[in-house]
């Protein structure tokens, strides 16, 4: 029983961590609660089946396009939206009988509806509202004389959407805050089983590739579980001092991956690991061995990554206990080498002192959320750490600059506004021309590919995706269909959770996404007696005719490239990283930089931008192979590079105030070439000038600094290395991302 009891509460952890703040779970649930409600009440009035399914599916477009993260603002939507329903539904009624008159009133809804994105998140919302309702009209062919019946089901649909959100499952933004908390604890303990398992396997072992392999999984993972607690912060906390301590977690979040790399680095030293990313990272031996040293400390180092799992174990924000003290304490002595470390390499000895560095990180996060406690302040070794933290905490972070940006001349929203509006148009002669009944799909796929996209490649990749859901779901739906035959409520369950599918994978895979929509469609109309083969292939049709469309619109119509967006994101990638690695340094020559964890996440940001961007290039059915592998270089070039700014960036918080490091003439100089080799690529990307622009590559970052020896402490002059040995990665990073740009880089040495 107990074993079970453990199993359980491993699934349910793992469960968590993979929904961070069960955000995609309570969103799937309110919009099937909320379409189920709205069908009971309008059953219950004996309503027809047209006004029922425009309730469910005013329900449904209610519940999941507010997405507003204060409850206020959820509610002025909401209400905001209700006469704007009502009108739309109105015209679309009236114009119903004349269908070419409703085709160009839909075309300027369309357009209208994505012009008005620039207002912000409620006018995208209402544009959603109105889009959604004259396609609603068009679906059940709505007659003026029906208008009454459609009324009561708009106002039924958003009370009951209204209820669920606010009552029944209310999810306010400090508890769902709370829940993003848990879940990247959750994440950080599997990080720490990920670890052990590496290290307890070796490099020797037959699992060690799918062990380093999980690593970097769950590392990923952890990423972007801080990504969404940052983007929440401001919502989630009563105040703004709150939201600034808890960006403590990035902190948490760097140093367990510096530990992953460390670990990965000493098990395997002839594979030159320095960073997670798949893409530049070299081939590791089979069999590699492990020095003898390194051997012997390799018990050590395990036995304190199964302690500090240990001590996180019941809550991963919340160490306590005797043994999590006495942890804690031998952790932090290995920050300036109190706590004798091991005999070991170098590399296994910067394990220790980054299992240090992830210690207190942790610790530091615990204080950010919950306040100081008595267990911390009476650590002599925790003492200046935690002066160091509570100053951090003091305030509001300070803004990075924002790189300026050479935006295009035409604004996003119109491009997108005059291209779906014109592959809707498209979309409609050619839904008409292969099925009168069913033009509407090849609308409503001509819509959905250019949502969250912005080049050609993008909705490329997203139509080919959408057409692949949409044939597995209509062999699901006949499937489905022949085996429960004529049966009312199997096709009612099978289409409820068809809905909770669809919206429980929107944000993890669009395939999965549109698989289940075409199954709901199946399953509706088995409700309605009236699926046959022919309805669902003619699914299929509408939906490429809508992929089609979508695709010479974006061509023809102020088109944007897959290359002139990407680089446009390189651009603004490299921007950042100059913005990040000049504060890191102003910080480490004394001076007030403000706080460097607001730059080093936008960072993470831009480069994540960047990665969505590229999809076009590196998936794996590109016929363009040479282009594939120069974006994966290119992107894990810029990952490495990234990774070790936000390391610097790290580390640059928690140098002692007295230690200059940036000042030294000779770091400042190697600093002041890698700004300008930054500068040099962000220049030839904007231009792409024919003239030859050649990166300086100069005598190499310096191996020592100017510290009087007399007077540093080791933990100073490990400080220092770190300092030079993420600057040294960084410089090799654009360097190597010149080179793949075809860019000359000049010996200056």
């Amino acid at each position: 029983m107990q074993r079970a009891r453990m199993a359980w509460a491993d699934i349910h952890d793992r469960f968590l961590a993979s929904d961070p703040g069960l955000i995609r779970m309570l969103s799937a649930l309110s919009t099937v609660c909320a379409a189920g409600l709205t069908l009971g009440i309008l059953a219950a009035l004996d309503a027809s089946v047209p006004t029922l399914v425009a309730g469910a599916l005013t329900a449904m477009v209610s519940t999941v396009a507010v997405t507003e993260p204060r409850p206020r603002d959820q509610a002025l939507t909401l209400a905001m939206g209700v006469p704007g329903a009502l009108a739309v539904m109105a015209v679309g009624g009236a114009l119903a009988p004349y269908r070419v008159v409703a085709d160009v009133v839909f075309v300027l809804l369309i357009f209208a509806a994505l012009y008005i994105r620039r207002l912000g998140p409620r006018a995208t919302t209402l544009g959603i509202f109105a889009f959604q309702l004259f396609f609603v009209t068009q679906f059940i062919e709505a007659r003026v004389e029906q208008l009454p019946q459609l009324f009561l089901a708009v106002l039924v649909a958003f009370g009951s959407s209204a209820l669920i959100r606010f009552a029944v499952l209310r999810s306010p933004p400090g508890r769902t805050l709370d829940r993003l908390l848990r879940a990247f604890g959750l994440r950080l303990v599997l990080v720490l089983d990920a670890l052990v398992e590496v290290a307890e396997e070796g490099p020797q072992a037959k699992r060690a590739k799918r062990a380093a392999d999980d690593l970097r999984r769950h590392t990923a993972q952890l990423h972007t579980g801080a990504l969404m607690i940052q983007n929440r912060l401001g919502t989630g906390t009563p105040d703004e001092r709150t939201a600034t301590a808890l960006q403590r977690l990035a902190e948490a979040e760097t140093a367990a991956e510096r530990l992953a790399v460390l670990v990965l680095r000493a098990l395997w030293p002839s594979a030159d690991v320095d960073t997670l990313t798949r893409h530049v990272t070299k081939a590791r031996p089979a069999g590699s061995v492990t020095d003898v040293l390194d051997a012997a400390a390799l018990p050590v180092l395990i036995s304190e990554l199964r302690a500090l799992r240990g001590a996180i174990r019941s809550d991963p924000l919340r160490p306590t206990g005797a043994d999590h003290a006495e942890m804690r304490d031998r952790l932090l002595g290995y920050r300036g080498d109190q706590q004798q470390l091991p005999d070991a390499s170098p590399a296994m000895q910067d394990v220790f002192r980054s299992a240090k560095d992830f210690s207190h990180a942790l610790f530091g996060l615990h204080l950010a959320v919950y306040g100081v406690t008595p267990a911390v302040q009476d650590a002599p070794e925790a003492a200046r750490p935690q002066e160091k933290l509570t100053a951090q905490d003091s305030g509001p972070a300070a803004k990075g600059p924002v790189p300026k940006q050479q935006g295009p001349r035409i604004r996003p929203t119109t491009r997108t506004a005059l291209q779906v509006a014109t592959g809707s148009a498209l979309a409609v002669v050619g839904g008409e021309l292969l099925s009168p009944q069913r033009w509407y799909w090849a609308v409503f796929t001509c819509w959905v590919v250019f949502i969250s996209t912005s080049s050609t490649g993008e909705i490329l990749v997203r139509g080919y995706r959408r057409l692949i859901g949409t044939v597995a779901g209509v062999v699901a739906g006949l499937v489905l269909a022949a085996l429960i035959g004529n049966a009312p409520w199997p096709a009612f369950a099978l289409a409820g959770l068809s809905v909770f599918g669809m919206y429980y994978t929107m944000a993890v895979s669009y395939t999965l996404m549109s698989f289940f929509v075409t199954t709901m469609i199946g399953m509706l109309y088995t409700l309605l007696h009236t699926l046959t083969p022919e309805v669902l292939v003619v699914r299929i049709a509408e939906t490429a005719m809508g992929i089609a469309c979508g695709l010479a619109a974006a061509l023809l119509v102020l088109p944007m490239r897959t290359r002139d967006r990407t680089e446009q994101l390189l651009r603004d990638v490299l921007e950042r990283l100059r913005a990040v690695l000049s504060q890191s340094l102003a910080q480490l020559g004394g001076e007030s930089g403000g706080d460097l964890l607001d730059p080093a996440r936008a960072l993470d940001s831009a480069l994540d931008s960047l990665r969505l961007s590229v999809q076009p290039l590196i998936t794996p059915i590109s016929p363009l192979r040479s282009r594939r592998r120069a974006a994966l270089r290119v992107l894990g070039l810029l990952e490495t590079a990234a990774f070790h700014t936000r390391s610097l960036a790290a580390t640059a918080e928690l140098v002692p105030a007295g230690l200059h490091i940036g000042a030294d003439e000779r770091l400042v100089s190697e600093v002041r070439r890698i700004d300008h080799n930054l500068e040099t690529l962000i220049n030839q990307i904007a231009v792409r000038s024919e003239h030859d622009i050649t990166l300086v590559r100069g005598p190499g970052i310096p191996i020592q600094l100017e510290v009087d020896e007399g007077e540093a402490r080791a933990e100073d002059i490990n400080a220092a290395r770190r300092v030079l040995r993420h600057l040294h990665r960084v410089d090799e990073s654009v360097q190597g991302l010149a080179r793949t740009l075809h860019l000359p880089v000049r010996d200056d040495s």
